[in-house]
Formats: structure tokens, C-alpha cells, sequence
């Protein structure tokens, strides 16, 4: 079959590779129908250390069940699922805690010696445990699904962290196709006010077009001052931080209101210079996050998303074949689209 793969800096290639196959009783093959290019495959993409010879990218798609190993029982051939991003059995104490990510047989698609997403199949490891099943007569846009497998279920997993409640004033930090699920999760939650901090136009406009009531275009120490003036020199009682920087995490600790919640979910991308802990303890400011757990959240999301009251859709600003998803990785490298859609 044809996939993705990752030879080294920025040097992304669709290639001929060994089609995937049942190799334990508790997996499942998935035809891939959509994939997607994520903010943190870029991370990757921009690394210039050597990779894993035929490592492939991608780690969120959604598919049709093509075969189930023999102690498979929740899944049947034909079957429309969803793939969180990473794989989890759905028994350990962990998963049963709702920390799949923290699952103790799990992975990530994508790693070394993996499928990843940005191929024509995936075997799915602990079928049971990692596949939802959309319900048959579901008329949702596909890309709305999609968005379950991970920046939906990461947007809210930060609104859940940060204690968003009915009411709330609520910043988002970030303008990625993950903060900008936030915006949607934040209101979804009962959020009356979204600020979101954002210097892009289009952008902007998403987060508009999910709910965002005010728009912050300044960074920094200037972004606090705007936040401070918006909410009379209170700060946000929530605040979802979307993006994996020590600056970003800074700017987050400085808009949270005391006594408020910053609920992180960016990719660190630098140490911990964000972080002033005397702040935080002086001004009472929680900080809580990390790997969002999305399998533990898509059925909730789904639930909304069949019915229509949630559509993250408008994430995806540009669409490609298979063929087309080094384009993709370059066009969200250089900021030309927000996140890269891949129909099969």
C-alpha cells in the first residue's frame, strides 16, 4: 500500500510500503477514508536528528473496519470508527481511570514501528480498547468526526482542566486548530465571554465564527495588559493554553484571574521559563494538563456531533489526496493553513 513516511528534516515522502496485517488476535485493520496533518506532526518535521528508517507520519484518522482478529468482540467487519490518537487495551487501571494515554500496553500511531494515519490502512493494536464506532444511521460531515480523534478532544480536555463552568470568562492561548477547539469546548461548557489571543485574521475568524467574543492580536506582556483591560483588571477565571511555548505558558499564568485555572495542553516546545511558581502561590493560580485523553472524551463529543450541536469542522482549511500531504506538511510549517484535511 501507500504511506507516508519521514526520511529526516523536513523531508516527507508518500511511499510504496508492506500493507498492514492482523498480528495479534486483539487488532483490527482499518481502511484510512480521511487523515489530517497535526500541529504537533510538525515538531517532528522541523527536528533535524536522524530518524528511524521508514518511520511513518500521522497519528489521527478515521476509517472503515476491514478485518478483526479473533478476540475482537465490540467491532465487526464494515464498521465506521474513530482512532484516537493513541492506542490503549481499555482495561488497565489507568484506562479505567480514564488516562488512556497512560495506558500500560499503549502507543501512539506513528511511532517507530508503527502504522501511522497518512496511509490507505492502519492496524489498530487493542481494537476494543482504542476503536469508537460511529452509529449507522450518523449523517455527520466526516471532518467533524476527524476532529474527535484528537484537536476536539484536546480543546476540551483544556476547558476541563482549566474548570471552565457555566458563566465564565474564559481566554484561549493558541490559535491552532486545537485552541480554537477550545473556544468551540469552552462555550460548549457554558463559557459566557471567550477571549482568544490570535495576530492572524483567518484565524480570528474561526475563533469568531466558534464563539470568541473579544480578540486580543497583542503577545506578551502587551497581551496581559489587553486581558487585564478587557476583564477590569481581573484576568480570565479559565484559561485554556493551546500553544507548547515557555512564553505562551507565561502569558497563560499572567491572564488567569486569582483563584482562576490554567488548563495547558500545548506540546512543550522549550523548558519550563513560563512557570513562576512564587506567582502562582502568591495569587493562587492551578495549573493542570498535559496528553489529552481523547478516547475517554469522544463518546461525549460524538454524541453532540451526530446530533449536530457540534461541528469543529472549519478547523480544516485545506484539503489533499495522499499524494498531496508533503504540500500539507509544508503549508501548516509556513502558516498557509490551519490544518491539513487528507481524503482518501
Amino acid at each position: 500500500m501507500r504511506a507516508s513516511v519521514i526520511h529526516g528534516h523536513r523531508d516527507v515522502r508518500v511511499e510504496e510500503v508492506p500493507d498492514p496485517r492482523l498480528r495479534y488476535r486483539t487488532d483490527a485493520l482499518v481502511r484510512v477514508t480521511h487523515a489530517c496533518v497535526c500541529g504537533s506532526d510538525l515538531l517532528g518535521y522541523r527536528n533535524p536528528a536522524p530518524r528511524p528508517r521508514s518511520q511513518r507520519t500521522g497519528h489521527e484518522f478515521i476509517g472503515v473496519v476491514q478485518a478483526v482478529g479473533s478476540a475482537v468482540t465490540t467491532l465487526r467487519e464494515g464498521d465506521r470508527v474513530i482512532a484516537p490518537f493513541t492506542w490503549s487495551d481499555g482495561v488497565c487501571p489507568h484506562c479505567v481511570a480514564g488516562l488512556h494515554t497512560s495506558c500500560v500496553r499503549g502507543g501512539f500511531f506513528g511511532q517507530p514501528g508503527s502504522d501511522g494515519a497518512h496511509g490507505e490502512a492502519v492496524r489498530v493494536p487493542f481494537a476494543d480498547g482504542t476503536l469508537v464506532t460511529v452509529p449507522e444511521d450518523a449523517e455527520a460531515p466526516p471532518t467533524a468526526l476527524l476532529a474527535l480523534c484528537d484537536v476536539m478532544g484536546t480543546g476540551h480536555h483544556a476547558a476541563l482542566c482549566a474548570k471552565v463552568r457555566p458563566g465564565a470568562t474564559v481566554a484561549v492561548v493558541g490559535d491552532g486548530a486545537v485552541g480554537l477547539c477550545g473556544v468551540l469546548a469552552a462555550r460548549r461548557l457554558g463559557a459566557e465571554r471567550v477571549i482568544v489571543l490570535s495576530s492572524h485574521p483567518d484565524r480570528a475568524a474561526v475563533a469568531r465564527r466558534f464563539g470568541a467574543s473579544d480578540i486580543v492580536t497583542e503577545r506578551g506582556e502587551a497581551a496581559v495588559e489587553s486581558v487585564r483591560e478587557l476583564t477590569r483588571g481581573l484576568g480570565a477565571e479559565a484559561v485554556l493554553g493551546a500553544a507548547g511555548t515557555g512564553e505562551a505558558l507565561h502569558t497563560a499564568l499572567g491572564i488567569a484571574r486569582d483563584g482562576g485555572a490554567v488548563g495547558f495542553v500545548g506540546v512543550p516546545r522549550d523548558g519550563n521559563e513560563g512557570i513562576d511558581f512564587r506567582q502562582m502561590f502568591r495569587r493562587n493560580v492551578a495549573l493542570s494538563g498535559g496528553v489529552a485523553p481523547v478516547r475517554a472524551h469522544i463518546p461525549e463529543l460524538l454524541a453532540d456531533v451526530v446530533a449536530g450541536r457540534l461541528d469543529p469542522s472549519p478547523v480544516f482549511d485545506l484539503t489533499v489526496k495522499l499524494d498531496g500531504v508533503p504540500e500539507g506538511f509544508r503549508a501548516m510549517n509556513e502558516r498557509r493553513a490551519i490544518k491539513t484535511l487528507i481524503e482518501f
